[in-house]
C-alpha cells in the first residue's frame, strides 16, 4: 500500500518513527510548494505555522488538520469548517504540565531564582549576605487567574496548597468551580487591582488579543507580578516593557512572547525583572507523548473519514 502524503512542520524523531511506515511526510521548510500541497491529504501542525483558507485552497486533497497542542489560534477553524475539513487538537492532556509551568514561573519571579542563579555563578558571589535578593512571599498572597478553563482550574488547585486567596475572571462565572476550588469571581479591573500575582491562562481569541496593555498595568499593584502562560499576543509587548521599566509592576514571568521568539536585540531581553522561558508549558515527557498519541489519533480518524476523537468546533 502506498504511503499517504501529508504536510508537517519540524516533527521530532518520535513522531517520525510513529508515522514513517504509513505516511510520506513533506516538511514545510523544504516542500511547501504547489506539487507537495496538491497531493497532501493531511496537515500535522507541530509548531505554529499559519494554516488559513488560502492555504487550504491550495490543497485540494486535504482531509484533516491535526494540531499538536490545544491552542488553534494559528489555524482558521472557521475556514476549515466551510471546506468540510475537520480540525483536531489535544485537549486535557497538557493541563497539569502547563499549570505546573505557571507555578514554576510564578515562583521563579517571586523568589529571584533566575537572577540568583546568575549571581551564584558569577565572580561577584564570594560571600553570603542575607540582605540580597529579598523576594516575594508566595504563601498567603492573592492570586488572580485570568481564564479559569481546564488549565486555570489546575493552577487554582495548586494555589490552594500555598494558601493563596484566589480570584478569577472569565467571560462567564463558574459557580461549580467556585464551590469546588474556593475561588471568587471578579471583574477584570478588581482582579488586577487586588492580586499580588496575575496569571494568564486564557486562549488567544479576538477578545483576548491585547487584553493586557498599559491601562491594565496601571491598575495593577506596583508590587504585582504578571505570569503569562497563555499566548504572547494576550499581552501588548511594548506596554509590558514600559510597565517593567517604569515600575508599574514589579516583575513578569512569561512562557510566550509576541513575536515568538523575540528579536535578539529586543529590549525586554535586557531587563532583569522578567523571566522568559522558550514556550515550555507542555514540555514534559508524559505530556508530550500523550499529545503525540492524540495528534496521531486525530490524523488517522480524519483520513479514514470517521469523526475525530478530539475535534475543534468553530466558535459562533
Amino acid at each position: 500500500m502506498p504511503r499517504i502524503p501529508i504536510m508537517a512542520d519540524g516533527l521530532p524523531s518520535m513522531f517520525l518513527e510513529e508515522l514513517q511506515d504509513d505516511f510520506e511526510i513533506h516538511e514545510w521548510e523544504t516542500s511547501a510548494d504547489s506539487a507537495a500541497l496538491a497531493t497532501a491529504q493531511a496537515v500535522v501542525v507541530y509548531g505554529h505555522p499559519r494554516v488559513d483558507g488560502p492555504l487550504m485552497d491550495r490543497m485540494p486533497s486535504l482531509k484533516v488538520i491535526s494540531n499538536h497542542g490545544v491552542g488553534v489560534d494559528h489555524i482558521d477553524v472557521a475556514a476549515a469548517s466551510e471546506r468540510n475539513i475537520p480540525v483536531g487538537n489535544t485537549p486535557g492532556c497538557l493541563d497539569a504540565a502547563t499549570a505546573d509551568m505557571t507555578m514554576a514561573l510564578l515562583f521563579a519571579a517571586a523568589r529571584n531564582i533566575v537572577i540568583g542563579d546568575r549571581y551564584a555563578r558569577s565572580p561577584e558571589f564570594v560571600e553570603y549576605s542575607p540582605a540580597i535578593l529579598i523576594g516575594r512571599e508566595v504563601t498567603g498572597s492573592t492570586l488572580g487567574i485570568i481564564g479559569l478553563g481546564r488549565i486555570g482550574k489546575e493552577v487554582a488547585r495548586r494555589a490552594r496548597g500555598f494558601d493563596m486567596p484566589t480570584l478569577y475572571h472569565n467571560r462567564r462565572r463558574d459557580p461549580q468551580a467556585e464551590e469546588e476550588l474556593g475561588v471568587r469571581y471578579a471583574l477584570l479591573d478588581e482582579l488586577l487591582a487586588t492580586a499580588d500575582f496575575v496569571t494568564l491562562n486564557c486562549p488567544l481569541t479576538p477578545e483576548t488579543t491585547g487584553l493586557i496593555s498599559t491601562p491594565q498595568f496601571q491598575r495593577m499593584k506596583k508590587s504585582a507580578i504578571l505570569v503569562n502562560v497563555a499566548r504572547g499576543a494576550v499581552v501588548e509587548t511594548d506596554a509590558l516593557y514600559r510597565a517593567l521599566v517604569d515600575g508599574e509592576i514589579a516583575a513578569a514571568a512569561v512562557d510566550v512572547t509576541d513575536p515568538e521568539p523575540l528579536p535578539r536585540d529586543h529590549p525586554l531581553l535586557g531587563l532583569e525583572n522578567i523571566v522568559i522561558a522558550p514556550h515550555l508549558g507542555s514540555a514534559s515527557d508524559r505530556t508530550r507523548r500523550r499529545m503525540m498519541d492524540m495528534t496521531v489519533e486525530n490524523l488517522r480518524a480524519g483520513l479514514a473519514g470517521t469523526p475525530l476523537p478530539y475535534q475543534v468546533m468553530p466558535t459562533a
